[in-house]
Parts: structure tokens; sequence; C-alpha cells
């Protein structure tokens, strides 16, 4: 066996890949995606702005969005990849779909985050005199931050499962790699290290959210 056992410069090319798209769809995810949450749980929450008419719609859509499989939803948002960036392949392009299926997916993590938080605390704040949005910031987002690491830590999770997938359509990345390289050319040694390489990412991420969530949970 010849040393090292794959081709570093491609494997290289490969992790800058996956972290572009990374970086783009976990940034594009949780700005939007924290903002639809937090809007849901205004919208059903009777204490602050509930409007049944928009959780309904904007709910169903993010519903609709994600009971898509991730390798349907690419192909159905593709003309979308070409309008903003001009072309269907490449990590950016792939960035796309990953962003749009992360929206939808950390929108929920994130109400259901929210909607952890103690309706007494709401309820003294409110008494108070306090605006839905200093709620919002004072008191919704720092009682369920340490939920909100994990919600990230799941987020970023996923998602390397979706760039996995992003390789049918030539998004490239660590995934593409396995795929094309240790899967259909039959290279063992590669499959093996991207497919270590992928988990001990993922101890890492887990781990660390572990760690941050329990420093930032108050009832502990």
């Amino acid at each position: 066996m010849t040393w090292p056992p794959i081709d570093l410069s491609e494997f290289l090319q490969a992790i800058r890949e996956t972290a572009l798209m990374l970086g783009v769809g976990l940034t594009t995810s949780v700005i939007l995606g924290g903002l639809i949450g937090i809007l849901l749980f205004l919208w059903s929450e009777p204490l602050l702005k509930r409007n049944r008419a928009l959780y309904l719609l904007i709910g169903g859509t993010v519903n609709i969005v994600r009971s898509f499989p991730f390798v349907i939803l690419m192909i159905a948002v593709s003309p979308l990849s070409r309008t903003l960036v001009g072309t269907t392949i490449g990590p950016i392009a792939a960035s796309i779909p990953l962003s749009v299926a992360g929206v939808a997916y950390f929108a929920r993590l994130v109400e259901i985050a929210l909607s952890e938080v103690p309706k007494g605390v709401i309820e003294a704040a409110i008494s108070l005199g306090a605006t839905p949005r200093t709620i919002v910031r004072r008191v919704l987002l720092s009682e369920a931050r340490a939920a909100l690491v994990l919600a990230i830590a799941a987020l970023t999770i996923s998602y390397l499962s979706y760039t996995a997938a992003a390789g049918i359509i030539g998004g490239g990345g660590i995934g593409d790699l396995a795929i094309r390289n240790g899967y259909y050319r039959f290279q063992t040694e590669t499959m093996v290290i991207t497919v270590a390489g992928l988990i001990a990412f993922v101890q890492c991420v887990q781990t660390s959210a572990n760690w941050f969530a329990r420093k930032l949970d108050k009832r502990k």
C-alpha cells in the first residue's frame, strides 16, 4: 500500500468545499431560520402576538419544505440556484438547497426551544411592562440559550449528511469524495478515512455543544 493511502490535495480540497457549504448554509439557516422560529413561537403564543393565520401559513410552508427528501429538494431548487449563482454545480450552488432545507429545519428547532421557556417567566415579564421585542431578547433567548446551542449542533450534524447528498449534483465535499472515489472506484482506504473524519467531526461538535450547553443552562 502506498502512503498516504489518499490523495492529500484532493482530500484537502474536499474539506474546503465541505467547509464552504457548511459556512454558507449554517449562517443562512441560523439567521433566517432563527428569525422564522421566533416568529412562529410569537404567533402561537396567546400571551404575546398570537396570529393563527400567519402561524398556519408560515408553519405550513416550513412543513412542506421539511417533507421533501433532500435529493428531491436539490432538484426542485436547482432553478433558484441557477438564478442566484449562475450554475447548479459546485459548493456555492449546493449551498442554496442546503440553506433552504436548513432554514426550515432550524426554524422548528428554535420554536421548540422557545416553547420550553416557563410560561411564568413570560407572564412576569409582561406584568413588568416588557414589550414583545424585549421579551424575545432578554427573556426567551436568554432562557433558551442552552437549547439553542444544542439545536445549532443538531443542525450542523444534519448538514454533514446533506453535503454528502449534494455530491450527487456536483456539490463536491468530503461526502462526494467518499462516494466518488471510495465507492465507485473501490478505494476502500478513501472510504475509511473520510468516514472516520466525519465521525470525528460529529463527535467533536456534539461534545463541545453538550459542554457549552451545560455551562449556559441556568437550571444546573
